[in-house]
This record gives C-alpha cells, structure tokens and sequence, in this order.
C-alpha cells in the first residue's frame, strides 16, 4: 500500500460532518488540510498498517500532506514497540507537528519501559523553540514522571519554560494541576511562590480545582493563590 493508496483509504472513511467539527479544534490546521476521519477509525487502521511493510515506507514519507496522514503517522509510531527506533521515528517527526492534537495523540507504548532513557530526550526536547516540540515534552512529563519516578527537579524544569505559545503554556497548566492532584505537597510551593507567569498561574489552578482528585480543602486554598495583572 503505497502513499496515494493509504489516502484513498483515509478519504474512503471521511465523515463530513465530523470534519466541520474538527477544523473548529485545530485552527493552526488549513481546513483543506483536513479529511475528517474519526479517531477510533483512525487507530484501528493504524494498528492494521503496523502490521503491513508499508507502514515503514509510510512513516519515511515525510512531510505529508493532510493532517490525518499526521494523525495516522502519531499512532503509528506509537505502536512501535523497539525504544530505539521509536524515538529515531519520534525525533524525525516532531518538527512536523503543528497542531495540538496530533501533538498530544503522539504517545509511544514504549516509552513507559525506557523512563530513564527517556529522559534525556524530553530534556533536550522542552529547551526547543519549536512549539509542538516543548508541549511534547512536558506531556510526556506529565504522563511518565508524576507518579513512582516523579522528582522535584521535573516541575522545576517545567516552571521555567517561558513562552508566548498558547499551546505551550496551556500544556505547562496542565502539567500542574496534574502535578498538584498527585504530588500537592511537593508541587504546591511552585504555585504559592508564583514561579509561573499570570496566565499559566491562573489557568493552572483553574483546571486543579475543576478536578475530582484534588480535596474541596486544597481546591479553596488554590483559589486564595490566583494573581492579578499589574495595572
């Protein structure tokens, strides 16, 4: 199956209505640029074509053309399951990202066994200037390293990215507010200390207290920390 192939095989599952509803998510996406595949249809026709030598001719054919074609490519890579060649695929794919959807779709199995090689990937990945490359690299962060392998060193190094991209700093809020509902204590002096800018400050404890595993105690105290702009 070569590239034509496979988007005639993405075009054949295109939900018009869907892709309305779509180009109104990913406004950094052309609307031409979008098929309009559902994601469900899109994974299990990733996990068919993994499957398929093609799917290697697929993932060298860089850069593509649709944004499903990129959707498609991201769990492809997921699916990989030798680290080495994952993040080889990753690193080769990231500077294509330019949407937060695809960004965030990006999310290899692999990566939960090799944490500690990992690591020295999203380091280098969150000092790029690249926006999709940054919010990669604090989602793997907040997907890896907030539970047995957590540091205080990662929010560290999370608080000091500084960014005019709504797509980054929107991920750096949610990386705290995920990080106060599973470390608060550990996390809590980064907020009290307002070690982020306003923006990201404010929408960081907006989104922990919209979440259920944070106590009505913690999510009343949150709110006492919201900072206002400097007239």
């Amino acid at each position: 199956m070569n590239r034509e192939e496979i988007r005639q095989q993405l075009f054949a599952m295109q939900d018009t209505d869907y892709r309305e509803f779509q180009v109104k998510l990913i406004p950094t996406v052309d609307p031409e640029k979008v098929i309009g595949v559902r994601t469900p249809q899109l994974r299990k026709f990733a996990k068919e074509l993994s499957r398929n030598p093609d799917a290697e001719r697929f993932l060298e054919d860089l850069p593509h053309e649709y944004f499903d074609e990129n959707q498609l490519h991201a769990f492809l890579i997921s699916e990989i399951k030798d680290f080495d060649s994952c993040i080889l695929k990753t690193e080769r794919f990231l500077p294509q990202i330019d949407n937060w959807a695809t960004c965030d779709q990006l999310s290899p199995k692999v990566f939960k066994k090799h944490r500690p090689e990992l690591l020295k990937y999203i380091k280098r990945w969150i000092g790029s200037e690249h926006t999709y490359i940054i919010r990669f690299a604090v989602g793997m962060l907040m997907q890896h390293f907030l539970d047995e392998d957590y540091r205080e060193e990662y929010p560290e190094l999370v608080s000091s990215v500084r960014s005019e991209e709504y797509y980054v700093n929107m991920m750096i809020a949610w990386y705290f507010a995920t990080a106060l509902a599973k470390q608060y204590d550990s996390v809590l002096p980064f907020i009290e200390s307002g070690r982020l800018d306003l923006w990201t400050h404010n929408k960081a404890i907006q989104k922990a207290a919209e979440s259920f595993r944070i106590t009505p105690e913690q999510k009343a105290y949150l709110r006492t920390l919201k900072r206002k702009a400097l007239k």
